[in-house]
């Protein structure tokens, strides 16, 4: 066993580096470090409660989508929204700009029922489970 100081695997550390890689951790499938989610069920167990870490975004910069069952979360920001933003050349650019997205399936959930807030970087979501369907009673049919 591994000590906690390495990824799943031994070399994950080392050849994660975007040096390595050529990718930024932030982009596409290697976008691990955004949106991590903490999900709990309440204490009367009859929601749960997302946790879903969104530094650095406004609260008009996230859209909650619900279709077929499945939460979508999407943010999208961009950066040189001012002038003075513009002037100069960049020399290294760490700070985000683009479009990301995560889907949760949570049953057939209405809509209202799904209560959202987002302070300080954190959106909590607050989503009733979703009845579970009664099992249809078991009917045989004989064969002739």
């Amino acid at each position: 066993m591994l000590p906690r100081i390495y990824g799943e695997n031994l070399f994950d550390d080392i050849f994660d580096d975007s040096f390595f890689t050529g990718h930024d951790q932030l982009f596409g499938k290697n976008g691990r470090n955004l949106m991590k989610t903490d999900v709990r069920e309440t204490d009367d167990a009859k929601s749960y409660r997302l946790s879903i870490d969104l530094p650095g975004f406004k609260k008009d910069e996230i859209v909650l989508d619900l279709k077929d069952g499945y939460l979508t979360v999407s943010a999208a920001k961009g950066l040189d929204k001012d002038e003075e933003d513009k002037k100069g050349r960049i020399i290294r650019q760490e700070r985000y700009a683009g479009a990301l997205s995560r889907s949760f399936y949570i049953g057939e959930v209405k809509p209202e029922d799904v209560k959202a807030t987002y302070e300080s970087g954190v959106l909590t979501l607050l989503i009733p489970k979703a009845e579970e369907s009664k099992a249809e009673p078991e009917t045989r049919i004989t064969i002739e």
